[in-house]
């Protein structure tokens, strides 16, 4: 499995952008970031995307990529998948004809090149080659993490989270987690409030998962205190540990 990152970033400055992680090409987990770095050729293999909840970092690349697809030669539908009330929301604040055209109706329904697919946590979905399950997470808003299987890999991704339990304790055995670290150590009253996690605050979640995998990689720091959050998570010394960055591709 070809893990992509296009973006990763707990906030956008230039080099640093809102989350995204491409899967083999054809597969989205988030949408922060698309057009900023996917040519056109490749924004056409994309088939799904999978979001975990409706904030503009992890959705704003959604609307572009429709517009993008719309004015292709050979126009196609994007299911994008999630939980009813991101779904709702992206219906009702962002697909509603006042920020952008509503397109799961524009063109026309039939031609739209945005498909809503609501999931439901916990049961698992097969989508093309990828057996797919959601689970709540503790945010601020409506969010869940997925599971992602295919025959090459298994990948838990629990996209923006603070403290959290079913996700852990359903995982199973994976070959790689991608996991948020917002903020350091020293703002855990701002994590907690905002529903993050801080190093200190990672190493807890850890140790709740009854097999950790090898690969452990770090997403959506604050690009202010990327530093900091860097020397605190070396100092966990936790083995696989990995800090992602934009442009990486990795194989798992």
């Amino acid at each position: 499995m070809q893990l992509r990152v296009l973006g990763c970033s707990g906030s956008e400055i230039p080099g640093r952008y809102p989350t995204a992680f491409l899967v083999n090409d054809d597969l989205l987990l988030d949408a922060g970031t698309i057009g900023a770095v996917l040519t056109p050729e490749e924004q056409r293999h994309i088939r799904h995307i999978f979001v975990t909840h409706s904030h503009l970092d992890h959705v704003c690349g959604i609307p572009f990529l429709a517009d993008a697809i719309v004015l292709a030669d050979n126009p196609r539908k994007v299911s994008v998948c999630s939980i009813e009330p991101v779904l709702a929301a992206l219906h009702e604040h962002i697909f509603n004809g006042i920020i952008w055209p509503d397109f799961t109706k524009v063109p026309t329904p039939d031609t739209a090149p945005i498909l809503f697919r609501r999931i439901l946590p916990g049961v698992e979905e097969q989508f093309a080659d990828y057996s797919v399950t959601s689970w709540p997470v503790q945010h601020s808003v409506a969010a869940v993490g997925y599971r992602i299987r295919s025959k090459e890999a298994t990948i838990l991704y629990t996209g923006d989270t603070g403290p959290t339990e079913q996700l852990w304790k359903v995982a199973g055995d994976i070959s790689a987690l991608i996991v948020e670290v917002s903020f350091p150590n020293a703002m855990s009253g701002l994590a907690l409030a905002t529903g993050h996690l801080t190093a200190g605050m990672l190493a807890h979640e850890l140790s709740k998962l009854p097999n950790r995998p090898g690969r452990i990689l770090i997403s959506h720091l604050k690009p202010q205190y990327e530093t900091v959050i860097c020397q605190e998570l070396e100092q966990l010394a936790i083995p696989g540990l990995q800090v992602l960055h934009e442009g990486l591709t990795l194989t798992l």
